[in-house]
C-alpha cells in the first residue's frame, strides 16, 4: 500500500503563496481556530518532505526570528520536529535540523520510492516547484489548500500553480476557520 502524499499550500484568493510589501504573515488573518486546526494536524504521525529552497527559506526564518513571531507558531515548532526528507542534490549533511536528512537525485523518483516505502503518510509545505512537478508526475494524493481572504495583485509573490498542468479537483473536505479562512483539501486528477 501507498503512502498518502498531501501538497500543503497557504494561498491568497488570487493564488500566490505569499506577499510582500506590509502583509505579515498568514496576510495578518490567522486566528485561533487556524492555529489550533494546524496544531492539529501535525499531531498525526508523518514525514514532512521539502525542496532544498524552501527548507532554506524555514531555516532562514526561523534563525532570524524572535520566540513571538509567527514563524514560531506551535504547530511550525511541531513541523519542524518531524521526520523530514529534504530534497536537494546541493545540500550536504548535517542540515543542523531536527530528524532531516537528505535525498539526491530526481524528485519524482524519490518522492515515488517515499511512498511506496513510507508507513506514515507524506506531507510537503510550500516548496512550489517540487509540488507541481509532483502533481504533473501523479504522485500527489491530496491537495490542501487554506486561502486566505485576500488579494495581493500588486504585491503577491511566489504564484503557487504557474506553469502547472490542468487538473480537475474533487473535493474531499472543507472548512471555515475563523469566519473567514477557507481549508479545502481536494484530490487531483490530470485533466
Amino acid at each position: 500500500m501507498s503512502a498518502t502524499y498531501t501538497f500543503d499550500v497557504f494561498s491568497s484568493l488570487d493564488g500566490y503563496g505569499a506577499a510582500g510589501g506590509d502583509w505579515t504573515g498568514y496576510w495578518g488573518k490567522q486566528g485561533p481556530e487556524l492555529l489550533e486546526h494546524r496544531l492539529a494536524l501535525y499531531e498525526e504521525e508523518q514525514r514532512m518532505v521539502f525542496g532544498a529552497t524552501t527548507f532554506g527559506l524555514f531555516k532562514e526564518m526561523l534563525a532570524n526570528s524572535t520566540e513571538d513571531a509567527d514563524v514560531r507558531d506551535p504547530w511550525v515548532t511541531r513541523m519542524v520536529n518531524t521526520p523530514m526528507t529534504v530534497i536537494s542534490n546541493s545540500l550536504k549533511e548535517p542540515l543542523d535540523w531536527p530528524d532531516a536528512t537528505v535525498a539526491r537525485g530526481d524528485a519524482v523518483e524519490i518522492v515515488a520510492r517515499l511512498k511506496e516505502e513510507s508507513k506514515v503518510p507524506l506531507r510537503s509545505h510550500g516548496s512550489l516547484t517540487l509540488n507541481r512537478a509532483l502533481l504533473a508526475a501523479g504522485l500527489v494524493d491530496r491537495v490542501h489548500v487554506t486561502l486566505f481572504p485576500v488579494i495581493t495583485g500588486r504585491t503577491g509573490l511566489d504564484p503557487i500553480f504557474q506553469g502547472a498542468e490542468d487538473f480537475d479537483l474533487e473535493l474531499l473536505e472543507h472548512r471555515t476557520l475563523d469566519g473567514s479562512i477557507q481549508e479545502l483539501v481536494y484530490r487531483p486528477t490530470l485533466h
